[in-house]
Parts: C-alpha cells; structure tokens; sequence
C-alpha cells in the first residue's frame, strides 16, 4: 500500500474544511491533481492499454498521516487481470489470493458445470422420435383422405341414402381416432425404453444442479461475510450486516471509494477529500466519458460509505439543499393549474421534509382532490408543470399525457458551443442502470423507445444553447439524449450524472401545450435568467 506525495503545484492549498459528500460533489483540486497523477502513471503502463482503452473508473483519496498529507489511488474491479498492484491500495478482500476458499469453490463449482455440460451432450433423443413423428403423420395423411372421402359421398347420397349410411362412417372415424391413440401409445412405450439411459443421466444432472446450487449460496453468504468495512471510529460491519435485510448486490465493496477508505482507516490516516474519474471508452450502453468524476454508485456503494463515512464531518448533501425558490402559479382555475417548479424541487414527496409540487399544491389548493401530479419532472430540472385539481381533471391530463396530446418544449445549455441552426432527431432507446439508479443506459435490444428533437438556438459565453422536444417521456431522457455520444455527445451544463456537477442543471422545462392551452416561462422572466446566468467558463 503506498501513499503517494502530491504534486508541488497544490502543495500549498488548505485541506477542506470537510471531507467529499460522495454522492455530489466538485471534486476539489487536490484531487484533481491527485487524478492527473494516476493517469500519468497509468500512461507509463502500456500492458494495459487496451483495457483501459475499453473504460474503467479510478479513485484518488488525499488523506493526512502525521505532519504529511498525500494520497491513495484504486481502481474498481480488476486491472490487468490482478486485483493487486503496488500502486493502487489493495482490495477490501482479495478474492484472487492463490489458497482462497473463494477461488476452491469456483474451481469446484466450475467443474460441476463443466460435468453438467458433458452430461447434456450425451442426452440425446432416441431415433425412435422421428419414426414415431413420421408414422403418426402417415396415418393421420390417411384420416384425411377417408374423411375427405366421406364428406364427398355426404354431398353425394340422398338423405334416406344418408341415414342408412351414416352409422358406418361414424364407426370408421371413431375407429381411427381410437387406432391413433393405440398407435402413439405404442410408440411412447417403445420410446420410453430406448431412452431410459436418458431418464438416468437426467438424474445425474438434476442432482448436480441442486449441488451448484447450494454450493454457490454457500459461496456467496461466505463471501459476504469476508467483506469487513471499517468506519472512521474504528468499528466494523460485513457486507450480510450493512445491506440487511437485503441480500447485497453483485461486485459491492470492489468499487474505489470503499477500497480507498478501507485503505486510509488500516494506515491510520485521516480521510480529507476522495473523487472518482473514468479512463478511457464507454462501455456499450452505458455513459461514462473520459476524464469526468462521477459519483460513488447508490446500488453497491451508498449502503457501505453509509458506515464506513460514520465518524467523519462529511460536507452537507448538496442534494438536500432544497429548491432555489418557492413553487410559481403561472394559472389555475377549478380543474387544473400550471406551475414553475424551480430546480432542487421534487415533483412527489420523497425522503424528509423537503417541499415538493405536490405537497405544495396540497398547501396552496385545499380543496384539490384526486391524484394532483399527472407528469413529473426531476428534481434538478426546472420548468413548466400540469397538475389536476379535481378527479375529472386527473384522468383527463393522464390520458392526454398517455395518447401523447401534450407538446413539450426544454430549453438546455450545454457543456460546449455548437453550430447555430443544426437541428435532427435522436432516437435511442433506454433502461435503468440497475446497477446505479437513477442513472439511465442506452440498450439498443431491451430499452425502451426514445425520441428527441433538437435545434441549435445559440451559444452563450461557448455553451451551446439548445430547444428540446422530447417525442416520449422516458426518465433522463434529454439529459442522456444530450451527453451519449451517439446523441449530440454534449452533455448539458450541471448534470451531476451524466456530464460535470455545477451549481445546477441547465435544463427548463420552457412550455408545455395541453388541451389548446399553451404555459411557458417567458425569456425576459427572472426564471429564465437564473436558467441562463450560467458562472461555468
């Protein structure tokens, strides 16, 4: 485990007066610098080259240790095939460790699949099956034929001539449907012989099954239990107690930020500030840009740096914060009312106390019944919102909303200038990262349709300012429409999960065209300066 110097240029920068909220935050310059060092590093690695071509996300900790202050550096999951390199702090337990009960088990369980898959290769059908499927098709060729016959001599025969002829040609079709059925069963029982080798070697599968199954659960509360976090007051929790009663998810406690501060606690250093930045490519599907500091991931990690984060001060969520000012009526009457909610605002009530549209309404408008909220937006978004104050209103906004009768239009600034007037539709389609909600991903086979339409307006102080019309309603649509590479590669300006965190997310929800009506925020309005007066350069 090494603890690396910073470089001279920040030498003389104070710590924080708190450690990083890892869930949003800035990344503070010691980090950054910290950051710039590992890549420096990494460049001088060509063996991994190609991997990190391919994307992978990297983690700095500058902690302080006596008089000195320096830093940690990990990287998720596997580099170069090893989780152990001199440079990077050690796993929080090495499952690749040569003797590891982990790797027995794999060894063992990889080869009862492999007895599994050898198994099934001998389980093959009888000959029998194709003779039996053939015959049965010749006689069934034969039913027909008489019965087409019979039908023939039907329309042919006088109805005296009929009745007299009927009994017959009853007792034909009952004697063949019941000669079909001897004959199948006949078949079945000579099948059922030649395949009883099969019916053993099934045996053996099931059974072998059952053990892979066992031995994998086994496998995995073991696991479980290996994975010790300590927290900043020196006690410990395993993975089974920190996601109880829950079972954890795939891969917790092998992202950076848990390896970083496991690292700094077992060193005796204190913790000052951590960020987390992606290598190379995007993965497919999945949005992650070089060079850009994510969050740490809520699935896996928000549970664990829940405990592991007890005893430090840990700077206030910014996402708690709050909105940027009350909820704005732009109209109402008996049935509905338009309303600006500004960024920092949920749309429904969440965890806590903090206000939402809907409890605002409920505050602003007594007597409104039903439902209230037909559409939402997120929380960092601003902008223009339908909501219902009586039941009939509801269900009438719904369907609109449903059968897509409402017109939406955002208004977006983004990271980097465009050409003026440049304008086309982006259609990727979407689904949750199950692995990190709320994060979106773009999967081509299983997501869900995605449309948008864009135009160029302007650009402002070299943000490109962009009109938005989404053609569906898909969550972090325009946000993953705007930054994926194969959208417009630009993500917009804020966006804490898909682009660079900043004061806000430059996305307005500018007008919205329901029933004839048309509600908007007008560009002379306070609301639109704060959306436009922009501080990033």
């Amino acid at each position: 485990m090494r603890l690396h110097p910073l470089p001279q240029s920040v030498s003389h920068l104070p710590s924080p007066a708190h450690f990083t909220y890892p869930f949003c935050y800035t990344p503070h310059p010691l980090c950054v610098a910290a950051a710039g060092e590992v890549r420096r590093y990494l460049a001088t690695r060509t063996e991994w080259a190609d991997e990190l071509r391919r994307g992978k996300m990297f983690g700095v900790l500058v902690v302080e240790r006596g008089q000195g202050r320096g830093f940690l550096a990990s990287f998720s999951g596997t580099l170069g095939g090893d989780t152990m390199h001199d440079y990077f702090v050690p796993p929080v337990f090495d499952l690749m460790a040569d003797g590891c009960h982990f790797q027995q088990e794999e060894r063992l369980i990889s080869d009862i699949n492999a007895r599994i898959g050898q198994l099934r290769s001998q389980m093959v059908p009888s000959p029998l099956r194709r003779q039996m499927d053939d015959d049965i098709a010749a006689y069934r060729a034969t039913m027909h034929e008489d019965k087409a016959r019979r039908d023939k001599l039907r329309a042919s025969l006088s109805a005296d001539e009929l009745q007299a002829a009927l009994p017959s040609m009853v007792r034909q079709s009952q004697y063949q449907k019941a000669q079909l059925r001897r004959l199948r069963r006949q078949w079945e029982q000579r099948i059922t012989q030649d395949e009883a080798h099969l019916r053993e070697l099934q045996s053996e599968v099931d059974a072998l099954c059952l053990e892979r199954s066992r031995r994998s659960a086994a496998l995995q509360q073991w696991l479980f239990g290996q994975f010790v976090f300590l927290d900043a007051n020196g006690e410990e929790r395993n993975l089974k107690e920190i996601f109880h009663p829950l079972t954890p998810p795939s891969g917790a406690g092998e992202c950076c930020a848990p390896r970083l501060l496991q690292a700094a606690y077992r060193m005796g250093a204190h913790p000052v500030c951590m960020a987390e930045f992606w290598v190379g490519g995007s993965p497919e599907g999945e949005l992650r840009l070089d060079g850009r500091y994510y969050p740490s991931c809520n699935s896996r990690c928000k549970p664990i740096l829940g405990h592991m984060l007890r005893g430090l001060d840990v700077e206030p969520s910014p996402l708690s914060a709050g909105p940027s000012m009350p909820l704005g009526i732009l109209y109402h009457d008996a049935r509905m009312a338009a309303v600006y909610k500004p960024c920092g605002m949920l749309s429904v009530p969440g965890k806590g106390n903090m206000p939402s549209v809907q409890s605002e309404i409920v505050r602003l408008f007594p007597h409104a019944q039903g439902p209230i909220m037909v559409h939402r937006l997120d929380m960092d978004t601003a902008g223009v919102m339908a909501v219902a104050l009586t039941w009939e209103a509801y269900h009438t906004l719904q369907q609109a909303f449903v059968h897509r009768q409402v017109s939406k239009t955002y208004r977006a600034l983004l990271e980097h200038a465009m050409p003026i007037g440049m304008q086309g539709t982006i259609d990727l389609p979407l689904r949750p990262d199950v692995t990190d909600r709320p994060r979106q991903t773009v999967d081509i086979s299983h997501g869900r349709h995605a449309v948008t339409h864009y135009r160029v307006l302007d650009n402002i102080r070299g943000h490109a300012l962009v009109e938005l019309k989404p053609l569906t309603g898909r969550t972090h649509q325009l946000r993953v429409h705007c930054a994926h590479p194969q959208g417009l590669g630009n993500p917009i300006l804020g966006d804490r999960l898909y682009g660079t965190t900043g004061e806000r997310l430059h996305l307005l929800a500018q007008s919205l065209e329901v029933e004839g009506r048309r509600f908007e925020i007008n560009v002379n309005s306070h609301e639109y300066e704060l959306f436009i007066g922009c501080t990033h350069t």
